[in-house]
């Protein structure tokens, strides 16, 4: 676990602050509805926040907290210039170990968690939204569980003072955009020709692929559901991924994300046959595969995760990103493709006394879970399936 360089502090632990710094930023505590007046404003200033991911985006967070937030609970912390939204933090009040701690609102549905701030405003936004955030009473630590690199929040824990903390996160696999070919051709011997067989195959299928448009969303959201719990039926699936909540939110946040093209939902058919829902979301700078279902059946013809790549790929190439990233987790299994690991960083911001108590506690538990997965990774990757 690391920390921040020790600044100056107050009386009450939380790092000392310049009358210059200070800024007076208005904290909102409202019902479940009440981010539906921010559209216009969230929407400008994600187009200027280079670092905002779709899992940032407007229709994301609305979605989720209208299927997922408590009332009374929201705390949505936003920094105004001149009448624009330059800096918002969208967090949620929780109560673990004792201390009262700032979530994000997208919570573990949410493959990136950050804040967003206007590149034009250098570090001085973050240091005015550091500023608002250790003005506002009724908290003791923010923690954001999976900044990816370049994260906003990255920047501001380097910029909070004594009571920062990183810890490692999860593992995303990512691939460069470039057609499968392409990847084929970066591999060895024996890894290129099991690949190039499974492309083969599915040459030789009868497959089509449609992209669905956002008025059958709510039909193709249902049936990638329904194709990921047969997949995952003696695997142990997400729990999560069964509940009506889950299907209510994704099926909402799809459609907004299709419309506004920061995601892509796609049918797999063989011989006419549904056999197979991807959706990607799409970033400025990666496209993510968010969630699959597969009929189980369909695996004694084809590799179905080679299918998916090969599409995804094209995908991630016609749009001109980068990346293709697989999202969180590093199964063995995506091995066989010669991805890139990258690690997100569990982020923790704090104030006092119980902010160190509540870091020392993650950091103890991060060691305990890194020391079991080199000893037992089975015996982890079941439980983290169930999870």
């Amino acid at each position: 676990m690391s920390a921040a360089t020790p600044g100056a502090s107050t009386s009450n632990g939380s790092p000392a602050l310049s009358p210059a710094h200070t800024a007076r930023l208005p904290l909102r505590v409202v019902p479940r509805n009440a981010l539906s007046g921010l559209a216009e404003d969230w929407a400008d200033l994600y187009a200027r926040s280079s670092a905002a991911t779709p899992f940032q985006s407007y229709s994301w967070l609305c979605s989720w907290w209208r299927a997922y937030g408590t009332p009374g609970r929201l705390r949505v912390l936003l920094a105004y210039r001149g009448g624009r939204l330059v800096a918002a933090a969208p967090l949620r009040l929780e109560y673990r170990l004792g201390c009262r701690v700032l979530t994000p609102v997208g919570g573990g549905q949410s493959d990136f968690t950050d804040i967003m701030v206007d590149d034009a405003e250098g570090d001085t936004g973050l240091r005015e939204l550091r500023a608002g955030l250790l003005a506002q009473p009724g908290w003791d630590v923010i923690d954001l569980p999976e900044a990816r690199p370049g994260a906003a929040v990255l920047r501001l824990a380097g910029l909070w003072g004594a009571r920062a903390w990183t810890l490692p996160a999860s593992t995303c696999l990512q691939l460069p955009g470039r057609p499968i070919e392409q990847v084929a051709d970066a591999l060895n011997g024996r890894r290129a020709r099991r690949l190039r067989t499974a492309l083969r195959k599915l040459d030789a299928m009868d497959l089509s692929v449609d992209v669905v448009e956002p008025d059958r969303v709510e039909q193709s959201v249902t049936e990638l559901l329904r194709l990921h719990t047969l997949q995952w039926e003696s695997r142990g699936i997400n729990v999560q991924h069964t509940q009506p909540r889950f299907m209510d939110h994704l099926t909402r946040a799809t459609r907004s994300l299709v419309v506004e093209d920061r995601a892509v939902l796609k049918e797999f058919r063989v011989r006419g046959r549904l056999r197979a829902c991807d959706l990607t979301v799409v970033g400025k700078d990666f496209v993510g595969g968010y969630l699959y279902g597969a009929d189980p059946e369909l695996r004694a013809e084809a590799d179905v995760l080679t299918m998916l790549l090969r599409d995804n790929l094209e995908t991630t190439h016609r749009l001109g990103r980068p990346v293709l990233s697989l999202l969180r987790g590093d199964e063995p299994h995506k091995a066989k493709f010669g991805c890139e690991a990258v690690v997100n960083q569990r982020v923790m911001l704090g104030r006092g006394v119980r902010s160190a108590a509540y870091a020392a506690s993650a950091g103890a538990r991060a060691a305990g879970q890194e020391l079991l997965k080199r000893r037992c990774p089975r015996l982890v990757e079941r439980f983290a399936a169930w999870r």
